[in-house]
């Protein structure tokens, strides 16, 4: 493998964010999403995590704006999670 080509990656249908900066967040859910509805997933889960709210709010404003998203509710009893449903 070259130094420019990215390593193997495997999508799932969870995303945790917590390895990214904040301000990456909105691009980082948005390529999630289009990659998600491309392998066909019609339900995922963002993890944001509790804390003061940031995150939660940044993933539900790209959540709120992209037409392929039929849905989205936290992670029953869980604040730290958001379940985003998927359509076709």
């Amino acid at each position: 493998m070259s130094d420019q080509e990215p390593a193997p990656f495997t999508l799932s249908r969870e995303l945790d964010l917590h390895t990214f900066l904040p301000k990456d967040i909105p691009s980082v859910v948005e390529e999630y999403l289009l990659e998600a509805r491309r392998l066909g997933f019609k339900h995922v889960r963002i993890v944001h995590g509790k804390g003061i709210g940031f995150q939660r709010e940044a993933v539900r404003k790209v959540l709120s704006v992209t037409p392929f998203v039929t849905e989205y509710e936290d992670d029953s009893g869980n604040r730290g999670a958001t379940w985003a449903t998927l359509k076709a």
